[in-house]
Formats: structure tokens, sequence, C-alpha cells
């Protein structure tokens, strides 16, 4: 059980869901629903090692720094302890950032934390995946 005596695997679909809106939200460029589901202090940091807050990560959003055409993210596993889910998992997705067109592979990890009544993203952390794990 975690913190409010929710059983594990409610937390879980929960956390799946919410992940599946934030994709959601970028990709339909839908920015208040992002910052709907993320923490005052997230702390998202790119492929590239570059680090935004909430704040910066959604003027770049804004102002089309990053476009995301298309977000693949299978998850491998969720950890939940207490008020803390972490998402294991990937990301495969067509963007453009700074102008430029690519594709990422990336290994992630996402960090969800519980405040009252509601799960906020509170991290996120990617790794280019080698290519012979794409």
């Amino acid at each position: 059980m975690t913190a409010g005596s929710i059983p594990s695997t409610e937390v879980e679909t929960m956390i799946r869901l919410l992940e599946d809106a934030r994709y959601e939200a970028v990709v339909g460029g839908d920015i208040e629903a992002f910052t709907a589901l993320a923490h005052p202090d997230l702390a998202y940091t790119h492929s590239n090692g570059a680090v935004d807050t909430l704040e910066s990560y959604r003027d770049k959003l804004r102002s089309g720094f990053y476009v995301y055409h298309r977000i693949d993210h299978p998850v491998d596993r969720i950890l939940v302890v207490g008020d803390t889910a972490v998402v294991i998992g990937r990301m495969f997705a067509d963007i453009t950032a700074g102008g430029v067109r690519k594709s990422l592979a990336n290994q992630a990890m996402a960090v969800w934390v519980r405040e009252g009544d509601r799960w906020l993203l509170l991290g996120y952390q990617p790794t280019v995946l080698p290519e012979a794990l794409r």
C-alpha cells in the first residue's frame, strides 16, 4: 500500500494515464494541460543535457523552440514508494528543436510526486539509447 492507503496497482494505473496525458499535451501543443500536470519545481532534462524549469520549458514550447510531432513512450515499470512514483521506460519521438528536425530514441525516467490528492511531474531524465537498442 502507498500513502493514503491506495493500492500501488491503482497508483500505477493513474501514473500511466498521467504519462499519456503529459505526452499528449506536448504533442498537441496544449501548454496549459502540461502545466496542470507539472510540479512548480519541475526539473526537465533533455537528452542533450540541457535542463529546464517549468517556466523555461513552457517558454520554449510557446515560442516553438520545441515542437513535438510524435511521441511513443512504452513503460517498462513503475516503482511506487510512498508519495513518489518513478516511471522507467523509453521515449521515441520526432521533434523540431531549435529549428532542427530530429528523431529521438531514449531510455527515460520520470518522477511523479503526490501533493494532496494530485500527482505532479517533478522530474524527467532521458538518456540516448545506443544504436544497438533502438
